[in-house]
Order: C-alpha cells, then sequence, then structure tokens
C-alpha cells in the first residue's frame, strides 16, 4: 500500500500482517480523492473514522489537509497508524490517534467540527448509529462539510439522515462511497 499524490508521493505504508483490516485499494483511494481535491486546503480539518491503516487519513495529510484525526477501536491498528506516522515523519500537531469505537467517539463533545469525515467500518456494522450522530447533532461535521461512507455495494444506505443529504454514490466493483452534505 502506498501514498497516491502529494507530499508523499509513492511512500509505502504498513499493512496489518493479520488480515483482518480491509485497506481502502489504491483505486479507491484515488478515486476517492479525485472528488475530495477541491474540498481539501491547509485549514482542512478531516477524521477518519474507523480508520485501519490510516491510508485515508495520511493520503489527505499528503494532499495538504491541515490536521487529521484518527479513530480506530483496535489497539493494533491504533499502533500501526502510529507506526505509519512516524516512518513518514508526519509532525505530531498535525495528527490525533485516538483507540475508541466509532459510536464513543461521535457521542463525545467536540470543540470544534470536521470539514471532512471518512468513515470505514467494517461492513457487517450497524452504519446508522454514527450516520445518525452526524445527521442530528452540531459541531461534528461543519457547515459545508463532507461525510463520506465506504459500504458493501449491497447495503442500502439513507438517501437522508437527520439535516445530511446524500449527493452521489460511487461504485467500484463490490464497494461504494456514499457522499453526504448538510441538506
Amino acid at each position: 500500500m502506498r501514498v497516491i499524490a502529494g507530499l508523499y508521493r509513492g511512500r509505502l505504508l504498513k499493512s496489518p500482517p493479520d488480515g483482518k483490516t480491509r485497506p481502502t485499494s489504491d483505486r479507491l483511494r484515488e478515486t476517492l480523492f479525485n472528488v475530495l481535491a477541491p474540498h481539501i486546503n491547509d485549514e482542512t480539518r478531516f477524521l477518519d473514522l474507523c480508520a485501519g491503516t490510516g491510508a485515508i487519513g495520511i493520503e489527505a495529510l499528503s494532499r495538504g489537509a491541515a490536521h487529521v484525526t484518527f479513530v480506530d477501536r483496535s489497539k493494533r491498528s491504533c499502533a500501526l497508524i502510529e507506526e505509519n506516522l512516524d516512518k513518514l515523519d508526519i509532525p505530531e500537531d498535525t495528527t490525533n490517534v485516538l483507540n475508541l469505537e466509532a459510536e464513543n467517539f461521535v457521542a463525545r463533545e467536540h470543540s470544534t467540527g470536521w470539514d471532512i469525515v471518512f468513515f470505514d467500518p467494517p461492513y457487517d456494522s450497524d452504519y446508522s448509529l454514527v450516520l445518525h450522530d452526524f445527521g442530528t447533532r452540531e459541531h461534528l461535521l461543519n457547515e459545508d462539510g463532507l461525510l463520506v461512507v465506504e459500504h458493501h455495494s449491497k447495503k442500502q444506505m439513507h438517501e437522508l439522515v437527520g439535516s445530511l443529504r446524500r449527493w452521489r454514490v460511487l461504485k467500484q466493483g463490490e464497494t461504494s462511497l456514499s457522499f453526504y452534505e448538510n441538506a
């Protein structure tokens, strides 16, 4: 697995040896960031929720995001993310790695929201709790923010979730990306 573009382009990332984590493919990451590129700048706050290897958040940093918060329930994944950040010499003040369940993280009070959120839970998970919080709680997603959900193409995702409206779906093989914004 490698960083696709930007400051860390071509640099290799460590992958989990156990095969339990399903990293987003290079091809899908490239497709994702082709859509996100106009929304990323030196002020962008990015949340990589269910971060796994951290490849999505690292790609955001490589392409100019100001800060990325990585959240994963697995201590091993969090350690792998830290290894990948250290391997690339990414400044510590641009990242935060938290070992929490996605539901617990979004249920907390946050002083500032995110401009882009990438949510990629295990495909057999119940996505509804996290989506509901993003659609009904203020200060999670900034006013012009985007929430991107990676899911199995056969999984039905809601068009509307609270104040969020799905405006685009990209399908690549058995994987889809659903893009949400504030309605």
